[in-house]
């Protein structure tokens, strides 16, 4: 009999950075590594991880990281982590393995311990093992992983849907969850992001036909811009192309590289032919597909709308759809870039999230998977806590009682001892490392205040020079400013703030001595409180004294 700790560095009451961790007797299992796009708040913050200091601490322990499928919110912090910990085992599917690859690839790092695994294969480690199931998504080769463990198998779903047209690599079987919950299941961790919605996900994520109803009604060129390297979305969009005479750009070296590796391992049907090189960007009947990129959503479309980009620019004549929902807490930036797109007379499509939805698992979905498993715990994860809540409103529709269903936040331990669920309280430190550009770690909530300060109000640097033997002021004080107030019409604001400057610094001087701690507190505190009284505005104030 085993003691278990089950808890997330990430992804509970949040869209994304999921990471979950399964301690069997100290052998830990982590079960993906993701991101989050950091929101407009968050000024220069391309994107957010776990804290993994955990893992640091029990590296020794750590029997893998298994990554469910290829997309950032669940593998994007591999490349940090990597950066750091180069020799952790990683484990995916083989199409998984090559996205990761190519992202490991981006950022010049060379890791060899990544695994390729293959589904209903199991891998044993000592008395537990690992045991993947195809689930459907928007990806090939996604899985699902069933940790069996003495005490019974603890099931991580990731992200699925139920769909039996979606077949090969991309088919769910069922069999084998059937299979897994007639064994015996401990606890479900099931994803609760579209928990809230009625029915089940399928048909409506399905957009082929109304790709096809555009395609046929559209003269100029179109860009179809997705999240991600979503394969299924692709591939409903060259179905459709098939029966046109138009060609295909992609734009950007990664998800043309995925793309074009994903038609070489048959995971895509598509005659590579038709698949244009970049100089035809401008072509009149050509299809662009552009994704984003790991910073944040919309990246590469912003910098094309802006004008920024070397290749493409868009034109009245162009229709740009948006195939992939607008997801929650993205709609300011995509109101933005729709904004833009307005302005230039573009034909702008956006798929409707409430009807075409995109692979997630509805409340149908999850009674289902709750009733193959027949778990005796079920852990509501991936998704904000109203999502995780409503996920637990579906177990209770399908018989099980509030004891048995976990609802934790990050950090929060479901602890098991000899099969049994023990509320002792316990907890695990979990914090955000917030990633801009290449620095990861050192923007914390001062750096983002300080940002937030200076778009809303501007700066104010003051400056004076003194002498080192007689404490005379040589030079200023001396007030410049930026983004704070137009200099030429606030004279007199100026030369005030400097008098008052000035009267600090005299009194805080001494014949042999000057109190510079004194003086730049009084500064800012004095000529602050007079720039608010005059402006309403407080700016950030610099004070650099010198002495000579």
């Amino acid at each position: 009999m085993s003691k278990i700790k089950i808890f997330a560095l990430g992804g509970l009451n949040e869209d994304g950075k999921n990471m979950y961790v399964v301690d069997v007797d100290k052998d830990i299992f982590i079960f993906d590594a993701g991101l989050k796009y950091a929101d407009d708040k968050m000024l220069g913050v391309d994107y957010i991880i776990p804290n993994y200091d955990y893992i640091k601490k029990n590296k020794k322990n750590i029997k893998g990281i298994f990554i469910t499928h290829g997309h950032y919110d669940n593998m994007g912090a591999l490349t940090e982590i990597l950066k750091d910990i180069p020799d952790l085992p990683i484990y995916g599917t083989s199409f998984t393995i090559e996205i990761i690859k190519s992202e490991l690839l981006t950022d010049n790092l060379n890791i060899k311990n990544l695994n390729i695994i293959k589904p209903h294969k199991k891998i044993n480690f000592g008395k537990n093992s690992i045991f993947p199931i195809s689930l459907t998504h928007m990806v090939p080769e996604n899985v699902g992983f069933v940790l069996y463990t003495p005490d019974g198998a603890i099931f991580y779903t990731g992200n699925f849907v139920f769909d039996s047209t979606m077949l090969g690599p991309y088919k769910t079987d069922i069999g084998k969850l059937a299979y897994v919950g007639k064994q015996g299941v401990l606890c479900l961790l099931s994803e609760s992001i579209y928990a809230e919605k009625k029915g089940f996900t399928s048909p409506h994520h399905r957009t082929g036909k109304a790709i096809f109803e555009i395609l046929n009604r559209t003269n100029g060129r179109i860009l179809y811009n997705i999240y991600q390297a979503q394969l299924y979305r692709i591939q409903e969009l060259f179905n459709e192309l098939k029966k046109t005479n138009r060609n295909v750009v992609i734009m950007g070296k990664s998800l043309e590289s995925v793309i074009l590796k994903a038609i070489d391992m048959k995971y895509i049907d598509f005659d590579k032919k038709r698949i244009l090189p970049i100089n035809h960007v401008r072509d009149d009947k050509v299809v662009i597909i552009v994704s984003d990129e790991r910073e944040r959503p919309f990246s590469n479309l912003k910098r094309i709308v802006r004008g920024y980009d070397k290749f493409i620019t868009v034109t009245p004549d162009d229709t740009i759809i948006f195939a992939s929902p607008i997801e929650d807490g993205m709609e300011r930036t995509a109101t933005k870039l729709l904004d833009g797109l307005a302005k230039i007379g573009a034909n702008v499509i956006e798929l409707s999230k409430r009807k075409y939805l995109s692979h997630h698992a509805s409340s149908e979905d999850l009674m289902l998977m709750i009733d193959l498993m027949q778990p005796k715990y079920y852990m509501p994860v991936i998704g904000e806590y109203r999502h995780q809540v409503a996920n637990a409103n579906v177990a209770k529709e399908v018989g099980m009682d509030d004891e048995h269903i976990l609802l934790r936040l990050n950090g929060e331990v479901a602890y098991f001892e000899d099969g049994k669920l023990i509320d002792n309280g316990m907890k695990v430190p979990v914090d955000d490392i917030l990633i801009d550009g290449l620095a990861a770690g050192d923007v914390g909530e001062l750096v983002l205040k300080d940002r937030e300060l200076l778009s809303d109000s501007g700066i104010v640097i003051i400056t004076a020079t003194i002498d080192k033997q007689t404490k005379e002021v040589l030079a200023g004080p001396e007030v410049l400013t930026r983004g704070f107030i137009f200099v030429r019409d606030n004279i007199n604001l100026i030369k005030e703030a400097e008098k008052i400057a000035s009267e600090v610094i005299k009194e805080n001087t001494k014949s042999n001595y000057v109190d510079f701690s004194k003086v730049k507190l009084g500064i800012r505190d004095k000529v602050g409180k007079y720039f608010y009284e005059q402006t309403e505005c407080k700016p950030m104030i610099l004070i650099v004294i010198g002495e000579v």
